[in-house]
């Protein structure tokens, strides 16, 4: 990007350009506390995409998960699981940046999820180096930086992030801390639930400005929010954590049409 395109120094939106961009692992990690002052101009920007840490191997396909009886095993998943949150922080600085002419008040709340990415991270590191490894043990996809940066608008963005990825994390959640503590790892499994509780937020943002841009929360607009090829078929654990969708804001209807819906569904 040409020097006179940056955000200007001191802004959010040089703090979250930065952010995305690094390629250290320190500043993914702990990039500090991001300023107060918000770029004048709105002027938006579209980051292709993020830096990599040398630690960081990525490649095309998912290595085969190994079994959460074994140590190496649930290191691997966790390892995955923070690769997650580290997409996840950059995604929301992306929009930030992608989105800059949208509400002050949705930017803001992109900034303070993006934070809490960033603790989550941390909270997966810790159990990873309780378990031996460390990261950079394990290589990760960037399959959300593959997708997401399709989204042509705030709306689609969301419908994407909080109401697909961070919902079907709400279902994930779930599960693994129960496979977690079937393992044996009560401590992993512990973070799965705090995690996931913490998720509950992002996922209620996502239904407020969903409803914001789109002017109401259906089913049927949803998903014709998703950018192809994605579906609500990638946005779902099942079983569907209800009641955690349910205090998200997820009415029954959308939580019964997204539980049965097929790729052959009429209208799809």
């Amino acid at each position: 990007m040409n020097a006179e395109l940056l955000p200007p120094r001191g802004s959010v939106e040089r703090w979250a350009f930065d952010y995305v961009c690094s390629t250290s692992l320190a500043e993914k990690l702990q990039p500090g506390a991001p300023p107060e002052i918000w770029e004048a101009a709105q002027r938006p920007r579209r980051l292709a995409a993020p830096g990599r840490p040398p630690e960081l191997r990525v490649v095309s396909r998912a290595e085969k998960k190994r079994s959460l009886a074994t140590v190496r095993g649930r290191a691997q998943v966790l390892h995955a699981f923070f690769h997650h949150e580290l997409q996840a922080a950059e995604l929301m600085a992306w929009a930030l940046l992608a989105f800059a002419d949208a509400p002050l008040e949705f930017r803001e709340g992109l900034l303070r999820i993006a934070l809490d990415e960033v603790r989550h991270m941390g909270l997966y590191v810790r159990e990873i180096e309780r378990l031996g490894h460390r990261v950079g043990d394990f290589p990760v996809r960037d399959w959300f930086w593959l997708r997401v940066p399709a989204c042509p608008d705030p709306a689609s963005f969301v419908a994407v992030m909080g109401l697909g990825l961070e919902s079907a994390n709400l279902d994930h959640s779930t599960h693994f801390a129960a496979a977690f503590r079937q393992a044996g790892d009560e401590a992993a499994a512990r973070v799965q639930e705090i995690i996931g509780l913490e998720e509950i937020a992002h996922v209620r943002f996502g239904v407020r400005w969903f409803d914001h841009f789109a002017g109401g929360l259906e089913f049927e607009a949803w998903r014709r929010a998703l950018p192809p090829p994605l579906s609500p078929l990638l946005m779902r654990g099942l079983p569907l954590s209800r009641a955690a969708r349910g205090r998200a804001g997820q009415s029954e209807a959308f939580l019964d049409e997204l539980e049965r819906w097929q790729p052959d569904t009429p209208g799809s």
